[in-house]
């Protein structure tokens, strides 16, 4: 199985992935599967995890359907409303990443609430890939074709370049 690419001490590592070797593993090895019994209160921590982003979620879908009713796209015009929810939401995850990381660091719920839950229902790859093949069969396959490779670079620039600025701006501030 190959192994992930490591990332430098500079970019934000999402804690539960962290596979740093100067990090002790995280559960149990996946070789040997775990024989103890859940610490007590860990199904209450997974029902407050899991709330969490449901909560999340669903304001980050309302959020989602408010802007494709204020600003939408429909037939066979190019969706820059769900481009543009994609782009916003990759960049906030950016600037997340960084400050979870970084700046407040210990608050376990924080990352789940704003990255699982309202980003994941704010950005919406499902729209995106409806948008796709309603463009090509639609009889528009070079805009079908445009759209998806403008999110794909789109998406991964945000997310980089509000990662980049963010951290900028929090070690300007900590000087």
């Amino acid at each position: 199985m190959p192994s992930r690419p490591r990332l430098s001490a500079r970019e934000p590592v999402d804690p539960d992935l962290d596979d740093r070797p100067d990090r002790p593993p995280r559960g149990p090895s996946p070789r040997r599967p775990s024989r103890r019994r859940p610490r007590p209160g860990h199904l209450r921590d997974e029902a407050t995890l899991l709330g969490t982003i449901a909560v999340g979620g669903a304001l980050g879908a309302l959020a989602r359907f408010v802007a494709g009713r204020v600003w939408g796209t429909g037939g066979a015009a190019f969706p820059w409303t769900t481009l543009t929810i994609n782009v916003v939401g990759c960049a906030l995850i950016g600037v997340l990443m960084v400050l979870v990381t970084d700046v407040w660091t210990g608050r376990r719920l924080l990352r789940p609430f704003v990255g699982t839950g309202v980003l994941g229902g704010f950005t919406t790859f499902s729209t995106y890939a409806v948008d796709i093949q309603r463009l090509a069969t639609g009889g528009r396959p070079l805009i079908a074709l445009a759209y998806l490779l403008a999110t794909v670079v789109a998406a991964l620039a945000a997310v980089w370049a509000a990662a980049v600025g963010t951290r900028a701006l929090v070690e300007r501030r900590a000087r």
